[in-house]
């Protein structure tokens, strides 16, 4: 199964998806005239929305629901990932990534605004609803619902679980030995896992008002924390620091494990991180309550930033700056000691694509505290991913229970997803991350090729940002008009204005 996994994984991220993910931000980029750079003062002061209701969360609710699910273990095991099998220079790529991708991550969470209803009294949307509503291609809808479904509630949970697993035995280790029908597990690593469970359950049985009042508080203490740590180590490093960045800019086009292994690496690290393009931020941006939808397109744009130039930054630098890495091509076993062993800084034997290059460079500044930390913020950083998961996965499953009504119970699947997390928590990281790649590339594929035919059909992103910058430019109050702008079964705005147009009669 693991070298079917593994066959099926180099299909999907076949050169031909790095590009397309590449172009795509390239291509919103200049459309937008770099609109993820013009509004930087905008996104700022629309994060702080703190407007909400019934029926919808505020913006900075939908920023923290998004971040939990950008903000993971991507940005942690990640990151030593595609510096240990791309070399430093893969880091220059997921800032290439982040870059473009915020121009993606603009024009899918404002389709997912544009395109949202309102269902047993919440506000729920994503690629599903615009694919359906917008393309009137039902089962475009359906494909992306499905490999959703699949890749955030099977295949991905268990990547995040995996890194907990790995930083509670690096923290506590191993502890006695436990035979299960998982094979011989830990005994700390299966408390650590009952821990994560009961917690889970506690709060995806709560919904989404829940999820974001837990994520509101984590995510933005978590990051800050992890920054400033890192910034620590900087400052404590602050005449390595030129090196590392001439080191990440050079190793980027004369990579030592090959320049295709640094965008490769740096690309599919960059994308599994930030998600841009993924199609899993509309979820929680269609949530938000907003008074335009390019509000929260913007919103969604910063959280690329935050993920990828803050926190993925800040986890490469610690490394690099440490020298706690070693670079190996992908064929070499850390077990066996067999392949090709690029640079070795470290033990050998160090699983590269784990947090043991995160937590190593920790622990030489911090000592054991350092280490702990790490442990931490692997376990925060994890969680809040998985609800985001739990989130995608329930929005999908409504979607496809609307469309057959076909009730399937939602318990189903927060069972399923509480089983991936056990799998994954007890399993070898190599084959699960192999899995979460092919979740996430599954995805993207589906979801990029579709907002880009969207872009060539009708262009309503384009529609309302124009419309957006026009208003704010003339200073009257911002409303969003979808008949005015020749956008079609954004029923839930028309219906919406129409209220609004009454109530001032």
């Amino acid at each position: 199964m693991e070298g079917f996994i593994s066959t099926l994984n180099s299909i999907v991220w076949s050169p031909a998806l790095i590009y397309l993910c590449l172009g795509a931000g390239l291509f919103y980029s200049i459309l937008t005239r770099f609109a993820q750079v013009r509004h930087f003062k905008e996104m700022c002061k629309l994060m702080l929305n703190n407007s909400e209701s019934d029926k919808g969360i505020s913006s900075f609710q939908a920023l923290a629901v998004s971040l939990s699910g950008r903000v993971g273990v991507g940005n942690i095991a990640g990151v030593a990932a595609a510096i240990g099998f791309g070399g430093p220079g893969a880091v220059f790529w997921m800032w290439v990534v982040a870059f473009l991708g915020a121009s993606t991550a603009y024009v899918e969470s404002t389709l997912g605004q544009i395109y949202k209803v309102e269902e047993n009294g919440q506000y729920r949307g994503g690629p599903a609803y615009y694919f359906e509503r917008c393309l009137g291609w039902r089962w475009l809808g359906i494909l992306f619902a499905i490999s959703a479904i699949v890749g955030c509630g099977i295949f991905l949970p268990g990547v995040q679980a995996n890194a907990v697993g790995n930083a509670i035995t690096q923290v506590f280790g191993e502890g006695t030995a436990v035979v299960t029908s998982f094979g011989e597990v830990g005994s700390n690593k299966l408390i650590g896992l009952a821990f994560i469970l009961i917690i889970l359950a506690f709060i995806i049985f709560g919904g989404i008002k829940r999820i974001a009042n837990f994520t509101q508080i984590v995510v933005p203490f978590m990051a800050l924390g992890y920054i400033m740590l890192a910034l620590i180590v900087v400052f404590l490093n602050l005449d390595r620091v030129p090196a590392v960045f001439s080191l990440i800019l050079t190793d980027a086009f004369t990579a030592q494990a090959g320049f295709g292994a640094a965008i490769g690496w740096g690309v599919k690290r960059g994308i599994y991180s930030n998600e841009a393009g993924q199609g899993t931020g509309p979820h929680a941006a269609a949530a938000a309550e907003v008074e335009h939808p390019a509000q929260q397109g913007l919103v969604q744009a910063f959280s690329v930033y935050v993920d990828t130039l803050f926190v993925c930054t800040a986890t490469a630098l610690m490394i690099l700056i440490t020298g706690q890495y070693n670079v190996q091509t992908e064929d070499f076993n850390a077990a066996t000691g067999t392949g090709t062993m690029i640079m070795q800084n470290v033990d050998a034997a160090t699983v590269v694509a784990s947090p043991a290059f995160t937590q190593m460079a920790l622990h030489s500044v911090f000592g054991q505290f350092g280490q702990v930390f790490a442990g931490l913020a692997i376990f925060f950083f994890a969680f809040t991913t998985i609800l985001a998961y739990y989130y995608i996965t329930e929005t999908n499953v409504a979607y496809l229970n609307r469309i057959f009504n076909n009730k399937l119970p939602s318990l189903l699947f927060k069972l399923v997803l509480m089983f991936m997390v056990a799998y994954g928590t007890v399993n070898s990281a190599g084959y699960i991350w192999n899995i979460g790649d092919l979740g996430v590339g599954i995805m993207a594929w589906v979801n990029v090729i579709g907002i880009l035919i969207i872009f060539f059909m009708y262009k309503p992103t384009m529609r309302c940002l124009r419309d957006y910058e026009e208003q704010k430019k003339n200073g009257g109050p911002v409303t969003f008009d979808p008949v005015k702008l020749g956008i079609k079964n954004a029923t839930f705005w028309e219906k919406r204005l129409e209220k609004q147009q009454k109530d001032k009669v």
